[in-house]
């Protein structure tokens, strides 16, 4: 079978999953399709007369920018995490379930949960994310930070590469990447976070001890695009960046990207209150993590489908900017 399963016969990839045991010999092809924006990986749902699975494999670089390259050991990572998932109670409901893992094709496949969608619409500020929904997540959170975890991967691979994107690229003066492009004028907003030099020793700072081995399990990723809307609720997905970390780096995420789809600032203090009634948090650390996580999305390379106003960006990045320098 080829290292890309987008590139292989369906009669070999049929034969690959009853080889392994995924699929019964008597199963039938009915078709393929892409499924999602597979943005780190190459994700597919295959339908057959008995079944329909989704199947995701990592390749050797970032499958949206394939001049990127990536670990292929990610794959590995998320399997460990869902394996984790799946012997907690309240985790469960919220993963897709694990069929199989074939780690010679570096190949997951997985239980498909139906046509949904993720969040990311949240950014276009028509729509709120429910209340229940909010509550729900933080609790994920929790639970997740709470773990016991004897031993995980440690994901050094996809660390270094998300520690590049998310604290370096987006605040080097010459990095190739044209912000007017993006948005007129979002260029010069950039370059005044670009010269401050104190705040680029704290993010340098905050960037190492991202690198650090931390004390929880964490997501490593939770923003609206690895959230699906599913029939059966809101599910938890693509866990490649997971690690042992900081749990303010999880939290810190999910408020940056409340932030920026407008959500108010009553109901982000009531969901980091929320939080804190379980497990303590050191409030500077979320602090600077919900700015470095702003900034790297407002003048990074991980653009959003954000609708925002070049004013109301420059407000963002003043924000995020005392975020980290006030910690």
């Amino acid at each position: 079978m080829a290292n890309n399963i987008s590139e292989t016969s369906t009669d070999v990839l049929m034969d690959v999953l009853k080889h392994a045991g995924i699929l019964n010999a008597g199963d039938k092809f009915l078709e393929i399709s892409k499924a999602g924006e597979g943005n780190m990986n190459i994700v597919l749902r295959m339908k057959t007369s008995e079944r329909t699975l989704i199947l995701k494999q990592s390749p050797p670089f970032v499958n949206k920018y394939p001049h990127i390259p990536a670990p292929v050991e990610r794959i590995k990572v998320e399997y460990a995490y869902y394996g984790l998932a799946q012997k907690d109670a309240f985790l469960t409901k919220f993963s897709p379930k694990i069929i199989g893992f074939l780690p010679v094709y570096h190949l997951l496949v997985m239980d498909d949960l139906g046509l949904g969608l993720d969040y990311r619409h949240l950014y276009e500020q028509k729509t709120k994310l429910p209340e229940h929904d909010l509550e729900l997540l933080v609790n994920y959170l929790l639970r997740l930070h709470q773990l016991k975890v004897h031993a995980y991967p440690d994901n050094r691979g996809m660390r270094r590469l998300n520690h590049e994107h998310i604290f370096k690229f987006p605040f080097l003066t010459e990095n190739g990447f044209d912000l007017d492009q993006v948005q007129t004028g979002l260029q010069e907003a950039a370059s005044s976070i670009r010269s401050d030099s104190r705040l680029l020793q704290l993010i340098e700072q905050l960037g190492s001890r991202y690198l650090s081995k931390g004390r929880s399990l964490i997501h490593g990723d939770f923003y609206p695009g690895s959230w699906l809307g599913t029939s059966d609720g809101i599910k938890v997905i693509d866990t490649e960046f997971s690690f042992m970390g900081d749990p303010e780096f999880d939290l810190g995420v999910l408020c940056a990207h409340l932030m920026m789809s407008n959500t108010s600032p009553q109901t982000i203090f009531q969901l980091k209150a929320m939080y804190m009634a379980e497990k303590k948090l050191d409030l500077d650390l979320l602090d600077q993590y919900t700015g470095v996580e702003i900034l790297r999305r407002l003048i990074g390379l991980a653009q959003l489908p954000v609708t925002l106003s070049l004013s109301e960006k420059k407000s963002l990045i003043d924000y995020a900017r005392n975020l980290i320098l006030h910690a």
